[in-house]
């Protein structure tokens, strides 16, 4: 019986030197890591960043809206004009009303963040 227990104690103590051991190699490996990988600051703040993305994602999407309005225009002033019926014709005045629509609004959300936000900056701030 007391071989037993000797053996169990024996067993612990060889687990937690094993344990120690890993602790150690732990340690020195996050100092190291510390120390040798160079530290990385942000050349700009979030909002700053955001600002930027966000004009640049715009303003490739306003170009990209303004061809596509262009051609879906074209597409639709020759459906109307090549239509045989009045119904065809209508319809297709009404898709050319609704390109045009969908592009004011497009530039008109530019136009509000290129020109009015401007006017707002400094009004959220506390003195």
């Amino acid at each position: 019986m007391n071989e037993s227990k000797l053996q169990t104690a024996c067993d612990y103590q060889d687990w937690m030197a094993r344990a120690f051991l890993f602790y150690r190699i732990a340690l020195v490996l996050l100092i190291l890591g510390v120390v040798v990988i160079p530290q990385a600051f942000a050349v700009e703040d979030m909002w700053t960043a955001a600002n930027r993305i966000i004009k640049d994602v715009y303003s490739k999407l306003a170009a990209v809206s303004t061809v596509l309005a262009g051609l879906m225009s074209a597409i639709a002033v020759i459906g109307a004009k090549m239509s045989g019926a009045q119904p065809k014709a209508d319809q297709a005045w009404d898709w050319l009303k609704r390109i045009w629509l969908a592009w004011v609004i497009i530039n008109g959300i530019g136009a509000f963040i290129a020109y009015v936000r401007p006017l707002f900056d400094g009004l959220a701030t506390l003195e």
